[in-house]
């Protein structure tokens, strides 16, 4: 028999609806606390989800929550989350897990030490083309890897960064291969390991004094495993979000998972393993005048609740969370500002 598991959620702003709702609606999930540093918006929170809201971060880790959900600013979660664990909470962290690796390693250690479990929410794994090639390349079947491409091409304009005022800083934002694209680097770790030799450019080319950091970036590398990749991306395409996709060159296979989101198979040759009758793709995040990446989040909460209940592993842990810091900030120390 599985247990309830009762669910605090930090941060109610547009995230922060996907994780209460699935919760709600898992049959062992249950939100029992709010709370936001605008206590106006904890309390609307909490009365639209029937939810009790906290008006002091102190009080809140006293609740009956036995796992918070962290879904505030970028350069605060480590910040939260070491103090829910050191408060005897287990913690889901949204991505990217902290932004930089000293902050990332030290909520591994404080999880450890208080003996509680740590998510991070990499839900583009559930992706079905994501599983489906994952599996294959976990089998062997594409062979030896050649070379690995990725381009994010989406769009963020001036009315996304006007919505949450943290969006676009350095310190609280940190840029948009941790905003954005963090997903893809995960995949690219999850699909391949680590990645050694870097180099790149960066630029700010169409957001003049909206953000901090850059918009636009090109990088080569190379991975442990041999192979070479890029990685291309901007948020600066016309007016909507145009392309996320990983191409795979090997030796017995090239599959390119495309789409937007990682969520389709736009083009596969293979020696007789091509990937067939996937099941459909949820549907992206919708925030009404952008999208985001794919909304798995109903099977990043089943993963708590099964993990919590000793029912199944953790998808996402710590150490793959600072992976993927580790390889953002080797880009980014990697790269030329232009």
């Amino acid at each position: 028999m599985s247990n309830i598991i009762q669910f605090g959620i930090a941060g109610c702003g547009y995230i922060a609806n996907r994780h209460i709702e699935h919760i709600i609606n898992h049959p062992h999930g249950d939100a029992v606390a709010v709370y936001d540093t605008d206590t106006s918006k904890a309390k609307t929170f909490g009365q639209t989800y029937k939810t009790q809201h906290f008006e002091s971060f102190e009080a809140f880790l006293q609740s009956a929550a036995q796992i918070v959900c962290i879904c505030t600013p970028n350069g605060t979660h480590a910040e939260i989350a070491i103090a829910c664990l050191q408060a005897g909470k287990d913690v889901l962290v949204e991505k990217p897990m902290a932004t930089n690796t000293a902050d990332a390693q030290k909520m591994i250690e404080v999880a450890e030490q208080y003996n509680r479990q740590l998510f991070i929410v990499k839900q583009n794994r559930y992706n079905p083309p994501v599983a489906a090639l994952k599996e294959l390349i976990d089998a062997g079947k594409p062979g030896k890897i050649y070379s690995v491409n990725i381009n994010c091409y989406w769009n963020r304009n001036a009315d996304y960064y006007a919505s949450s005022p943290w969006k676009g800083t350095g310190n609280l934002d940190g840029g948009v291969l941790f905003t954005q694209f963090s997903h893809f680097i995960d995949i690219l770790y999850y699909f391949f390991g680590d990645v050694d030799e870097v180099c790149g450019r960066i630029a700010n080319k169409g957001h003049g004094d909206l953000i901090e950091f850059e918009d636009t970036g090109t990088f080569n590398f190379e991975l442990q495993n041999g192979a070479l990749g890029s990685l291309n991306f901007t948020t600066c395409a016309y007016n909507k979000n145009m392309e996320g996709s990983i191409t795979v060159f090997a030796e017995k296979a090239t599959i390119k998972i495309g789409g937007k989101y990682l969520n389709t198979i736009d083009y596969q040759e293979t020696k007789g393993f091509d990937l067939k009758h996937l099941p459909q793709s949820a549907k992206a995040n919708d925030y009404g005048f952008y999208q985001g990446s794919m909304s798995n989040h109903d099977k990043v909460i089943d993963n708590v609740i099964q993990t919590l209940n000793h029912k199944a592993d953790i998808m996402t842990g710590g150490p793959d969370g600072l992976k993927v810091v580790e390889i953002i900030e080797k880009f980014y120390k990697s790269a030329k500002q232009l």
